[in-house]
């Protein structure tokens, strides 16, 4: 199938796709894409995406595992058989979500915050609640007020992913499904290892295992300020079409 086969798409978007997958007109597949790995490896930008990524993969899974386990050695609350308070963090999510991805927008194309503006403000300022929830959690000697908190520290997290997971379009958007498979490695490696580390842990006490996501998410929030960003960067040149010739085009576009 061919974008230009779409009896919806706008010339706009036909021209932005043209563009930024170095199709011609008459292409159905891109042509061979080289890619910059030694650029993507030194790049603060990609390790910004890869941080918050690879965070906020580590803090959900961990939240996922410790919150059943918390509230019932601790309150003795079976979470698990209340199935739904089980799912209100992901119900949470599912609602935040697009308020989420809408609010990015409309604070982007109105021009009250720059795309890096908005990228950081959303994903630093998630972290930073998440890790104060998640204290007052740990602090908090109420079932219900506990409760709140856990599943507020997971529901948030839509503000993150409708940040770091467009953020790879941002600054390379002909590479960005390349980033996202690099981003996503070591987000599903640390996932993956979280169990391990809160058995490891959890011996010691519950206070280890908070602390530990708690200085994840803070550690995540400000690798990603200082080097995040939201502009499309020097590596990832837009694609030569034949009106780049004889008119330079527009580095950005606000075609989605």
């Amino acid at each position: 199938d061919k974008p230009e086969d779409d009896p919806h798409i706008s010339t706009e978007e036909l021209k932005y796709l043209r563009d930024n997958l170095d199709c011609g007109p008459n292409d159905s597949i891109p042509k061979h894409v080289v890619y910059p790995w030694d650029e993507f490896v030194t790049s603060m930008p990609v390790w910004a995406i890869v941080v918050a990524h690879t965070c906020t993969n580590y803090g959900f899974v961990s939240l996922v595992i410790v919150m059943p386990m918390y509230m019932r050695d601790t309150y003795n609350y079976w979470l698990d058989r209340t199935g739904f308070l089980s799912s209100l963090p992901y119900l949470l999510m599912a609602v935040l979500m697009p308020v989420a991805g809408t609010l990015a927008d409309w604070l982007r194309n109105s021009e009250v915050l720059t795309t890096t503006q908005v990228r950081k403000t959303f994903i630093c300022s998630t972290f930073i609640i998440q890790a104060i929830l998640i204290l007052l959690a740990r602090n908090l000697n109420s079932v219900n007020g506990t409760l709140v908190c856990l599943v507020l520290a997971l529901g948030l997290s839509a503000f993150a992913w409708a940040a770091f997971s467009v953020n790879h379009l941002d600054i390379a958007p002909q590479h960005a499904s390349v980033l996202m498979g690099f981003s996503n490695t070591f987000a599903s490696i640390l996932a993956f290892l979280s169990p391990s580390i809160i058995i490891y842990f959890i011996r010691d006490g519950w206070q280890y295992t908070f602390y530990i996501i708690i200085a994840v998410h803070l550690f995540a929030a400000l690798f990603y300020w200082a080097f995040a960003s939201g502009e499309r960067q020097r590596w990832a040149p837009p694609a030569p079409t034949p009106e780049s010739e004889s008119l330079s085009l527009p580095q950005r576009s606000n075609v989605i």
